[in-house]
Parts: C-alpha cells; structure tokens; sequence
C-alpha cells in the first residue's frame, strides 16, 4: 500500500508538471496567438502528453520491460488520446455549450483525465498488471 501510495504522489508531482506545461500553452496560444481553444487545448495537451511520457516511465510506473519502447509509447499515446477525446469533449461542453471560461473547464477537465490516466496507465504500462 505504501508503494502505491509513492506512486501516486510520483503521478501527482509530474501531472502537475505537466498541467502547468499544458495549461501554460494552452493559455499562451489562445491569449498571445489567438487560437481557437480547442486547437490551442490539442497542441498544448499532445506537448504535455510527450513531456509526461519521458518522466512516467522514468519515474513513475515500474514499466514493463517485456514490452518493446515502442509498443509502451504506443500503448501510452493510444490513452493519451482517449484521454484528449475526454478532455475535448469536456472543454467543448463547458466552453461552448454551458459557457464557462476556458481557463476554469481546464482546470476540471484536468481533474477528471488524470484519474483516467493513471488508472489506465497502471493497468496497461506495469510489469505486475501487464500480460
């Protein structure tokens, strides 16, 4: 229990590296270049989503190393983009149907992805969980 409970507080220190990396460019695309929001939350979540990938696997989860690099990116961007079509969904809902700032839908949108990543992570990426 232990263990796990490091290993959530690894996941929680790199996912709020890399929400302040995602929330910073998503906010620096929209304000300084003017972007649509759901182009700039793309971009800056796919840059997070890189920066995330290196420190996870370095950090974080005791991944398993049967599996190639590549298949363990994979299985890593394959949720990563699951978790953008939630987190687009969820940005799209509160920004352009319930008309909420972007910077507040952001915020819960975050909340909501990052229990869905690291339970898909855990599941899919650890020596002990994986097939």
């Amino acid at each position: 229990m232990k263990d796990l409970f490091n290993q959530i507080m690894k996941f929680g220190v790199v996912g709020f590296l890399c929400f302040f990396i995602d929330y910073g460019i998503l906010v620096l695309l929209k304000e300084v270049f003017n972007l649509e929001v759901l182009i700039a939350s793309a971009l800056s979540f796919s840059i997070s989503t890189v920066v995330n990938y290196f420190l996870s696997v370095k950090w974080v989860f005791d991944v398993n190393d049967k599996n190639s690099k590549r298949r363990n990116f994979i299985t890593f961007v394959v949720f990563s983009v699951i978790g953008l079509g939630l987190t687009q969904a969820i940005m799209w809902l509160g920004v352009d149907i319930i008309n909420i700032d972007y910077r507040f839908v952001k915020v819960a949108a975050t909340g909501i992805v990052m229990v869905f990543n690291f339970v898909t992570r855990k599941i899919f990426l650890e020596k002990n969980l994986t097939k």
